[in-house]
């Protein structure tokens, strides 16, 4: 029997959550069964997991803690999921609401992570950690790293688009680039929920998850 190739997974925490799973039954999700339902012939050896603690806001001030939750429960239930952080800023900024009329408000913003996900994608390339890269983002920062792994370092590399609602959009680009490219359907994330404890743990689902 053939072996199955080694894939390293890289995943953009942002894209995936906005992309996929805001404001829907599955933001409880398993990282790693998603990966086992979408790409069931390959030997999933490596995770990365590339995000940015959120910071509280007036309607919503619990956000840090059911993140930190989250986060606690991919470590505790998926032994070869890494976490890589970045930074989350919040900067003040003048958006233009109207023609001539102006607001000023804050603005969310993530730092670090397109880098960090780069360096790490490549320098596991020239590591030799892995036969098959698979991107889980839609950022068009990620091209040339895609490229490089490629063509310097002879791997194989596909993206699977966090593209799951109404009105986003495939990046073409990311897309023409990939050796191949896989879709992240509702009914896989249905499927890819994490148990409510994690076994051996406190660790449970947010209350606000579980109605919404």
């Amino acid at each position: 029997m053939p072996r199955r190739p080694r894939t390293a997974v890289y995943v953009d925490g942002f894209n995936l959550y906005y992309g996929c799973v805001k404001g829907t039954p599955y933001r409880w999700l398993d990282i790693n069964r998603l990966l086992q339902i979408v790409l069931p012939k390959n030997d999933i050896t490596l995770i990365k997991y590339f995000t940015a603690r959120v910071k509280p806001t007036p309607s919503d001030p619990d956000a840090p803690k059911r993140q930190s939750v989250y986060l606690k429960a991919l470590k505790a239930h998926i032994p070869h999921l890494e976490i890589i952080e970045g930074r989350f800023l919040r900067v003040t900024t003048t958006v233009e609401t109207s023609p001539g009329k102006f607001v000023r408000g804050q603005k969310s913003k993530e730092k670090g992570s397109d880098v960090n996900f780069a360096v790490h994608m490549l320098n596991d390339a020239w590591s030799n950690l892995y036969d098959i890269g698979v991107l889980v983002s839609n950022d068009t920062d990620l091209a040339e790293a895609m490229t490089l792994a490629q063509q310097h370092c002879g791997k194989t590399v596909g993206l699977m688009s966090p593209i799951c609602k109404k009105g986003r959009r495939v990046s073409e680009h990311l897309r023409r680039l990939a050796n191949f490219h896989k879709s992240i359907r509702n009914s896989a994330l249905s499927r890819s929920q994490l148990p409510s404890p994690i076994p051996g743990t406190g660790l449970h689902k947010p209350k606000r998850w579980v109605s919404k």
